[in-house]
């Protein structure tokens, strides 16, 4: 139905004087600006790297250092086709899209409407009772209609833009910690794969340790036999060697499962990459490591920090969304189009109706919501805030924990190459000793057992300075290139 003149002239002045305000107030946000936090992180990190030796890779492709092509494909795979990834990557396409319709929210929404039926009325409805009795009644009548409408929420005091800058750094975040996984996942697969090496290494020693000491079961029992040597050293001997032999299960074990562990960081089933794996390949050494412009560099590399530092801004946001809740809103809405009962008829003037109006929220009383509101917003701003400052100092924590590892573990590894020199001079002697007569068989096979010993060791300490390396590179935020100055904010 079609608004008379005059209420069409009251209408038009009053949404004039709505919008005018709403564009006068547009600008307006309510709520705290944010600001960067601020810590103390100057200065270098307390333990130095190790000693100047080949130049250092590059921290987005730090896994190439190991100069391992076997290495590189398995991290190269995992990045690629990791499941993980693909599920945070799932995860930012969706927070994209929240801050999308977050920033819609802001903008009018227009709608088309069209019907035409056919309507028979009932004689025994109230209408259809008393139009029965007036002649010509038709009980029978079509209905056309096609109209337009469209309404609007001017964000007066900032609530919605609040809204949309807190979707906004939530999706920042979720990028953020995407690339968390990604790098999570780059470390992951470098460490199995050293850790799969490592097995690989200490299962060829302890191979080799169980040949000695069958050798050494074997020459006791000859003696023995001959009245040479006491019985009870050889069932000593015979302990030892099944101690050797107990040592071989968990070093399967932990083989396979490690195989097993990079199949499903490449996104495969476990042993799809086995006989690939499996091929004999030394433990890599681990490259030199440099730490940039010390901790405060790590506020620009990390992406957990970028994340966290994003749920600040999103928290800080909602502050001011909260706040809006105090002040009025206003919805302007707006029909235009036509209706007739004659389709020939539609497209008339006569067949013209429009609309408009505007209403008016405001909660004056509701006993205290909305200051409960405002007050868990700034509770989780607070919340945020304590947050990235505990995940500026972990991350680090866990550079200087890294470093000193990989500091220790490589003067533990010369310890040992040195302790393995001597052993290796002794055995020679011990040999010499035995061919000339002066000791028995029975030291030369205690000078291989104690070689061998040291050369697990050695294994051991190589895996562990490679690890330390790759949980260093993964505490730096390597295996990524940040902005030049990223920021949570759009």
């Amino acid at each position: 139905m079609a608004s008379p003149p005059h209420c069409r002239a009251t209408i038009m002045p009053l949404q004039a004087g709505v919008l005018t305000l709403a564009l006068t107030l547009a600008g307006c946000a309510v709520g705290p600006t944010y600001h960067p936090p601020q810590i103390a992180l100057g200065g270098p990190y307390h333990t130095a790297p190790p000693g100047p030796g080949a130049a250092p890779p590059p921290l987005e492709t730090w896994w190439r250092g190991f100069d391992d092509p076997e290495l590189i494909r398995v991290v190269e795979r995992a990045r690629s086709a990791n499941l993980d990834i693909a599920e945070a990557a799932a995860r930012v396409r969706a927070s994209r899209a929240i801050a999308t319709g977050a920033g819609a929210a802001l903008l009018p929404s227009a709608d088309l409407q069209s019907q035409a039926q056919d309507i028979r009325q009932s004689l025994e409805s109230p209408l259809g009772a008393i139009g029965r009795h007036l002649p010509g009644y038709p009980r029978d009548t079509p209905l056309y209609d096609l109209g337009a409408g469209a309404s609007w929420d001017p964000d007066l005091f900032g609530g919605l833009r609040r809204g949309r800058e807190a979707a906004i750094a939530d999706a920042e975040a979720e990028r953020a910690r995407a690339t968390a996984v990604r790098l999570s996942v780059t470390a992951d697969a470098a460490d199995a794969y050293l850790r799969l090496r490592a097995y690989q290494a200490r299962l060829d020693v302890a191979r080799r340790q169980e040949a000695t000491q069958s050798d050494l079961v074997g020459l006791l029992e000859r003696q023995t036999s001959q009245g040479v040597a006491p019985e009870r050293e050889l069932r000593q001997t015979r302990a030892a060697l099944e101690a050797v032999r107990a040592t071989l299960p968990p070093l399967t074990t932990g083989l396979e499962a490690q195989a097993n562990r990079l199949d499903v960081l490449m996104g495969a089933r476990p042993g799809t990459w086995r006989a690939e794996l499996m091929a004999p390949a030394p433990i890599p050494a681990a490259p030199a490591l440099a730490l940039g412009d010390g901790p405060a560099d790590l506020l620009r590399r990390r992406p957990d920090i970028h994340a966290a530092e994003a749920r600040m801004v999103a928290a800080n946001a909602r502050i001011g969304q909260a706040m809006a809740e105090y002040y009025p809103k206003v919805t302007l809405s707006g029909l235009i189009g036509e209706e007739s009962l004659d389709a020939a008829q539609l497209f008339t003037p006569a067949a013209l109706q429009a609309a408009g109006g505007g209403a008016l929220r405001w909660r004056l009383f509701d006993f205290g919501r909305v200051d409960a509101e405002v007050a868990q917003a700034r509770a989780a701003d607070a919340e945020a805030l304590a947050a990235w400052r505990s995940t500026v100092l972990r991350a680090s924590e866990e550079v200087e924990d890294a470093v000193v590892d990989l500091v220790q573990q490589q003067a533990r590894a010369e310890a040992l190459r040195r302790q393995i020199a001597e052993l290796t001079i002794a055995r020679r002697q011990a040999e010499q000793a035995y061919e000339g007569g002066v000791i028995s068989l029975v030291e030369v096979r205690d000078a291989d057992r104690e070689l061998l010993i040291a050369a697990d060791q050695l294994a051991q300490t190589r895996e562990g300075a490679a690890r330390a390396a790759v949980a260093a590179y993964r505490a730096l935020g390597g295996g990524w290139t940040p902005p030049p100055q990223s920021s949570p904010r759009s």
